[in-house]
């Protein structure tokens, strides 16, 4: 709060734009924190919540169901990745994590095996929960909580041209058979700077995995609804998991939705006379009806032929920009994976804090372009109906930064 002690009050949504309470339209060229996918204010979206307002806002679900609940676990397990089975509601991206790792370990429980370590990727996050920060790389985010968190295991992250090192390592630990799950961010690793690899590495993981009788838990919260290309990161492999959580353009980024998804399997260890093998996970606004219709909309729209021609135009035209810019002397690393594209710039503070992430935040605010760098990295991951010129503003924009910085540029602004 001291850092930054005045927000910029929003008014009112339109499209790619946020327009506030004087009018100005800033250009939201990261979906408002990676939810949104096809807009703001989408008025089809709009209009589903509301008629389902009218029918019915809220019940509890326990021993109770109702339709949008039904239709969206139905159409979810449609377009999930092979071998999932079944659905679990809770409300956001961290708790879906949370149930993710509570199925894991209580699986094994259930089946009174001794499977308790958890695997996780270095520089991983998963949210703010404990569960979730205890399976995420000790870093600032977490420093406070340190001496509360489980411990997990973290093996080193894929790089390029070292992945066998990380693969290696995952290998070793499987040997030991007592690893109950492994925890991963398909193909990129959002909060830790829009890290890529490989699919090749993704299917040896999950291989491996399978092999040595250990579950594999996707944390697809930003990944999913077609941001890597596919409408999930691991349809871009063979090997599929056995739980998948979901959250963030799960309903377009209208309300607050988590999904954690698994296989029948781990449903059937569950599910028993002997209720202390009961999943005791709850959330009072479990399966809220409002915000099934909401989700229901936006898969609607997500799976219509225009919106893949328009996540493939972006990807294309973040190839094209990638192209241009790629020798720019302050580029340590540019990357693109579907419709995220990442560019990592020279600094001597690397750190999230670094002074250049806060100079890269205020230079696009004054273009009206929402733009959080994490650290030295500057990433653009749009809503889906962003237009070519729209595109174009931000990339010229982000070259125009480049140029400033180039005149007069030191290793930490």
């Amino acid at each position: 709060m001291k850092a930054w002690p005045e927000a910029i009050a929003i008014a009112r949504g339109e499209g790619i734009y946020l327009i506030d309470e004087d009018g100005n339209r800033y250009l939201d060229a990261i979906s408002s924190w990676w939810v949104n996918l096809h807009g703001h204010a989408h008025p089809y979206i709009a209009q589903k919540i509301s008629e389902q307002l009218l029918v019915l806002e809220h019940c509890i679900f326990a021993g109770f169901t109702h339709e949008p609940a039904v239709r969206l676990a139905e159409r979810l397990l449609e377009i999930l990745p092979a071998g999932m089975s079944k659905i679990f509601y809770s409300d956001n991206g961290s708790t879906a994590v949370e149930v993710a790792i509570k199925m894991a370990l209580q699986y094994w429980k259930n089946k009174g095996l001794k499977k308790t370590k958890l695997v996780a990727l270095q520089n991983a996050y998963h949210g703010d929960t404990f569960g979730a920060m205890a399976v995420s790389e000790r870093s600032v985010f977490t420093e406070a909580f340190t001496d509360f968190l489980f411990d997990v295991t973290f093996i080193p992250f894929p790089e390029k041209g070292n992945e066998q090192q990380s693969i290696s390592a995952l290998e070793a630990l499987l040997l030991q058979d007592d690893v109950a799950a492994f925890i991963v961010e398909p193909l990129v690793q959002g909060s830790a700077g829009m890290l890529m690899y490989s699919a090749d590495a993704l299917e040896q993981y999950f291989r491996l995995c399978k092999q040595h009788n250990v579950l594999i838990i996707a944390d697809e919260v930003m990944t999913g609804f077609g941001r890597t290309g596919p409408l999930f990161a691991c349809d871009n492999i063979d090997t599929f998991p056995d739980i998948v959580c979901l959250s963030k353009g799960l309903t377009g980024g209208a309300m607050p939705l988590g999904v954690t998804a698994t296989t029948q399997d781990i449903f059937d260890a569950f599910y028993d006379d002997d209720r202390t093998k009961m999943l005791y996970h709850g959330h009072s606004f479990t399966a809220n009806p409002t915000i099934c219709a909401a989700a229901l909309a936006s898969l609607d729209l997500l799976l219509m032929d225009s919106c893949t021609e328009s996540r493939q135009r972006i990807a294309n035209a973040h190839k094209e920009f990638t192209e241009t810019i790629k020798d720019n002397e302050l580029i340590t690393d540019i990357r693109q994976t579907g419709t995220i594209l990442a560019i990592t710039l020279k600094t001597d503070n690397q750190s999230y804090h670094t002074n250049i992430r806060d100079s890269i935040y205020r230079f696009f605010l004054e273009k009206k372009i929402i733009m959080r760098p994490l650290g030295n990295v500057i990433y653009i991951l749009p809503p889906y109906c962003i237009t070519d010129d729209e595109l174009g503003y931000v990339y010229g924009c982000v070259w125009e930064w480049l140029d400033e910085k180039t005149r007069g540029f030191s290793a930490d602004v």
